[in-house]
């Protein structure tokens, strides 16, 4: 699985992270980065910036890890004033873009909203969402009209172990677990 865009999508963008605030003088500006590992950002030289309801498409002039976070320059931002305009902005991506993958691996966009069921045919809820741990990442299940119950459960995302059954198109994951966990 790949967390490139561990945030909310729209139809035709994914959420790659989020410019943070203004880094020195000359326009660089701090990046939250959702791409794992950080740095993999950076391959993408144009990014649709997002504030509000307006997308901007912007380029990289330069780009680099920063202590432990990254920071930014583009070519349309020349100072610091510039770059406190567009600080906290969204950084977005066309799904078209994003390097396609191989059969069984998933983007967190293409997860979130998914049914879930367990092999018995109960309904457990949606995926709200998906995090990492240290040891696998985790979604976020919660339930609705629906489901079996309103309740939220944290199940693992464990291929072939929990995860039994992913079927996109269908809108549907079948899990591997116990209701009552």
């Amino acid at each position: 699985m790949n967390n490139a865009d561990n945030s909310r999508s729209s139809d035709d963008h994914v959420v790659l992270g989020k410019l943070t605030s203004p880094y020195g003088v000359k326009g660089w500006l701090k990046v939250y980065s959702y791409t794992s590992p950080m740095e993999r950002i950076l391959d993408y030289p144009e990014w649709w910036l997002r504030q509000g309801e307006r997308l901007t498409r912007y380029t990289i002039a330069e780009g680099r890890r920063q202590g432990k976070g990254m920071v930014v320059s583009f070519e349309e931002v020349s100072d610091r004033s510039a770059a406190e305009a567009i600080a906290g902005a969204e950084i977005l991506m066309s799904k078209s873009h994003l390097p396609k993958l191989g059969d069984d691996e998933y983007y967190w966009h293409e997860l979130e909203g998914l049914s879930v069921f367990t092999q018995a045919g109960e309904r457990l809820g949606r995926i709200q969402y998906l995090f990492e741990t240290g040891a696998n990442d985790v979604m976020v299940v919660r339930g609705d009209a629906e489901a079996i119950d309103k309740r939220e459960r944290l199940i693992p995302f464990l291929p072939d172990e929990v995860i039994l059954e992913v079927a996109l198109e269908n809108d549907r994951m079948v899990v591997d677990w116990d209701p009552d966990f």
